[in-house]
């Protein structure tokens, strides 16, 4: 098959893929920053949602058919997803649907798991008739390129290929980790085990499952449908789908670094689970530094979103009692530093630091106002908070744990709700 035949036979394989962005989930070991809205709507780099990467990853991959289920507090998604990715073409059979939990089994319950979220939504699966379809989580941070992994899927004739990022054995045991044999076909699959087993060619390292898969459609139909009727179940992808069919289907392992989009010099395929304070707040103080692991100013693998038209950061004052001055940090539209120091901190849309406050190490969600004389040193400030005059945060945690929340890695999460009970 000559290569000009192959494009056009993955250019018809992407036309009739559907992908499933999983979006359901709270996110609870986020702690306060879900209290409002899913995980997959959290903000993050400044003006994204955690939801943008993996359908910006679809729409540069050549995937315009992509469905969001939702069911967790989604009232933010939705009208995240309504407003900045409607410029799709329906009459050439792009979109990218929302579908709300909607209780549609006859035993009328949410979502009890990542498979039952795809089984209770068959009935809109198959109205779309795709040939593969695509199961992506919509809670983590990556570029990917999709084509990729569906070339391969459809090369090794899989009835399932599951992407694997590799990370080192000893950290393995906090994931779902993939073993294989020496053609990275799928023998065993196991939920945080004590001895991961490794990769054949690189026995300190083991296969994390990403939680993205692919399958062919009708197979995956098929496994749904049995599932759905076994009561012992958690009705997972991780738990049950996949190790059900180890040795029973061809399974194949992809690896992630044979479609990541790299940063230029990286070391390694970028990816990041932000399920947690301490890790949302690395990965996105990682982007305030000179080189980030994570390149979002790659105009070839843009991350699309929707933001509100506001004007340009502005920084007020001069003087040695006040400077409006930001260093090593990333400040996005609409904020205003007004006579403060913003020191290796991200500041997320319409921000305001007042006068003779200093801003360190932190990351600060839209439309916080931080009043003067505050000291905020390694901390993250939630969305609409109303800093008070004078708080210090960061510089005596027994304090701030009365007051907050303070993480194993020393983080001080604040929210406006905290701010209210002072």
């Amino acid at each position: 098959m000559g290569s000009a035949e192959v494009l056009v036979d993955l250019n018809r394989a992407l036309k009739g893929t559907l992908a499933l962005v999983l979006a359901g989930g709270r996110g609870s070991r986020l702690r306060n920053l879900t209290d409002d809205e899913a995980k997959p709507a959290v903000p993050f780099g400044g003006k994204f949602r955690i939801v943008d990467f993996p359908l910006s990853n679809c729409v540069n991959s050549g995937i315009r058919r992509i469905a969001v289920p939702t069911q967790y507090k989604a009232h933010t998604l939705i009208h995240h997803i309504q407003r900045g990715w409607g410029f799709f073409r329906a009459e050439i059979n792009e979109f990218v649907e929302l579908w709300p939990a909607q209780q549609q089994t006859s035993e009328e319950s949410w979502y009890r798991g990542t498979a039952d979220a795809v089984f209770q939504n068959l009935e809109m699966v198959r109205r779309h008739n795709p040939d593969y379809i695509l199961v992506l989580a919509g809670d983590h941070i990556y570029r990917q390129d999709y084509s990729r992994l569906i070339a391969q899927h459809i090369r090794r004739r899989a009835d399932c290929t599951v992407s694997c990022v590799e990370v080192p054995r000893a950290e393995a045991r906090e994931f779902g980790v993939v073993g294989v044999d020496d053609q990275d076909n799928i023998v065993s699959f196991q939920e945080k085990p004590a001895d991961p087993p490794g990769i054949p060619d690189k026995p300190d390292r083991a296969f994390a499952s990403m939680g993205i898969y692919v399958f062919n459609a009708d197979f995956l139909i098929n496994q749904l449908e049995s599932d759905a009727l076994n009561p012992s179940s958690d009705h997972d992808f991780g738990k049950n789908i996949i190790p059900n069919l180890v040795g029973k289907a061809r399974l194949v392992a992809h690896r992630f670094s044979d479609s990541c989009v790299m940063t230029p010099g990286a070391a390694e395929p970028y990816w990041r689970d932000v399920g947690t304070v301490d890790a949302y707040w690395s990965a996105n103080i990682d982007l305030t530094t000179i080189t980030p692991e994570l390149d979002l100013y790659d105009e070839a693998w843009p991350i699309w979103t929707y933001q509100l038209q506001k004007p340009a950061a502005k920084f007020v004052f001069d003087s040695n009692e006040r400077r409006g001055m930001a260093v090593d940090s990333v400040v996005s539209a609409g904020c205003v530093i007004s006579g403060a120091a913003v020191r290796r901190s991200l500041l997320f849309s319409c921000v305001r630091v007042n006068s003779y406050s200093t801003v360190e190490d932190s990351v600060v969600l839209p439309e916080a106002d931080i009043g003067r004389h505050c000291r905020i040193r390694k901390a993250i400030i939630g969305t609409g908070c109303r800093v008070p005059e004078g708080l210090v945060v960061g510089e005596n945690p027994e304090e701030d744990a009365r007051r907050f929340h303070v993480t194993e890695g020393g983080v001080t999460l604040v929210t406006k709700s905290m701010l209210e009970a002072l």
